[in-house]
């Protein structure tokens, strides 16, 4: 059967890796996942020197969502089919050449093209996670998916601050050819690091490995409720940082690239301070941390409404929302990893799909919205997205097991 591909290959995984291993695995992840977001704090700079209007340069961070989702959906599902290792260090060479696009276009049409060939291949990142957890010991998955994790978010966070400081000092396409050379690197620490997999040879085709991704996402329940919350919180954040550029660019504050990326060192306290979620969901916890996190979520919008007049509450709002976001996302990807096993590149892509639906929409709603009516309607957006994930996760608690 389709869900069966690779029950020999994960016996065949030893079921341990090291802090040192699993701390390699979430700087990877870091930095794969940050060519998603280096885009946001230079969304202005970007979309005056390509001839994009102010209203819609939120669409470059949609476009790069979109290759995004296409990954997930296309690519991510090979790590059940192929040779992980092999798999990973080519998706990492691909992307320093999408990079080296970017960093080179000229037009819309070939910035399009490579932001969203960047987004299609950042989902080495999932691939990644879905190996630490096929590589971790089932009593610890949980803490290996949050430190992991923590990576991924860390490089969500800090993308903004170095692309707004390499921006500022050598321009914007700086940015790229600064990740490129990054993305080299990893991709040849990696091929000396990752185990050399002795990989189960699939019987399954690629189009019955795509089928079953869709499958699975009818069968299981718990992938299906909890990547619906996926999209809402990601939806949430999305609309926070993709937007937030706007205001503190603007009077009163008028903030170069670079101080407008400090802030994104400032949701770094908020998501190191959640890192320790997958632990209580291997405690058995995570319906717990999800409807508190959900609710701070919520809460997080009303300092972050008072950001015209207060720095300090912009400051307590950010921290809150990264909190509450890392907090859900890590304790998510703990329970669906405990549902199949042998399908977990597959889990991962379909979840990953609602969280790259859910930014792909913030962000453009977000851009939206701020310029009909401000910074106000972009607070009120939040919030209202924020609320209906805690309703959805309110009126689904019941089918969910509680040992999950």
């Amino acid at each position: 059967m389709i869900g069966e591909i690779i029950t020999k290959e994960e016996k065949q995984v030893p079921t341990s890796l090291s802090s040192s291993t699993a701390l390699l695995f979430a700087i990877a992840c870091g930095l794969a996942v940050a060519n998603i977001y280096y885009a946001q704090p230079l969304l202005n700079t970007m979309g005056a020197e390509i001839g994009i209007r102010p209203g819609s340069v939120g669409i470059i961070v949609t476009v790069t969502q979109i290759g995004y989702a296409l990954g997930l959906l296309l690519l991510v599902p090979l790590g059940d089919l192929l040779n992980r290792r092999k798999l990973i260090i080519t998706q990492l060479l691909l992307v320093v050449a999408a990079l080296l696009v970017v960093a080179l276009a000229s037009s819309h049409t070939i910035l399009f093209t490579g932001i969203a060939a960047v987004g299609l291949l950042a989902v080495v990142t999932q691939v990644l996670v879905a190996y630490a957890a096929a590589l971790a010991a089932p009593t610890e998955r949980g803490r290996i998916v949050g430190l992991v994790t923590s990576g991924v978010v860390l490089g969500i966070l800090l993308a903004r601050t170095v692309s707004g400081t390499l921006a500022d000092l050598a321009g914007w396409r700086s940015v790229y050819l600064f990740s490129a050379t990054l993305m080299l690197l990893t991709a040849v620490i990696l091929s000396r690091v990752l185990p050399r997999e002795d990989h189960q040879k699939a019987t399954a085709t690629y189009a019955q490995l795509l089928a079953s991704v869709f499958l699975l996402f009818v069968q299981e329940r718990v992938l299906r409720i909890r990547a619906i919350i996926a999209m809402f919180i990601f939806a949430s954040f999305s609309v926070l940082w993709t937007s937030l550029v706007l205001p503190l660019s603007a009077p009163p504050y008028s903030f170069s690239h670079t101080i407008t990326g400090l802030f994104g060192l400032i949701g770094v306290a908020g998501a190191l301070g959640a890192a320790k979620a997958g632990r209580l969901a291997d405690r058995g916890r995570g319906q717990w941390t999800t409807g508190i996190a959900l609710t701070l979520l919520l809460f997080s919008w009303l300092p972050l409404s008072f950001t015209a007049h207060s720095l300090l509450s912009l400051i307590a709002g950010i921290i809150i929302l990264d909190f509450a976001v890392q907090a859900v996302h890590v304790t998510n990807q703990s329970m669906i990893y405990s549902v199949r096993p042998e399908s977990r590149n597959r889990l991962v892509a379909e979840y990953m799909l609602f969280y790259s639906v859910g930014s792909g929409a913030g962000s453009i709603a977000a851009t939206t919205v701020y310029a009909w009516s401000g910074w106000t309607g972009v607070c009120v957006l939040g919030a209202s997205i924020s609320a209906l994930g805690l309703i959805f996760w309110a009126l689904t608690i019941r089918y969910i097991p509680r040992n999950i």
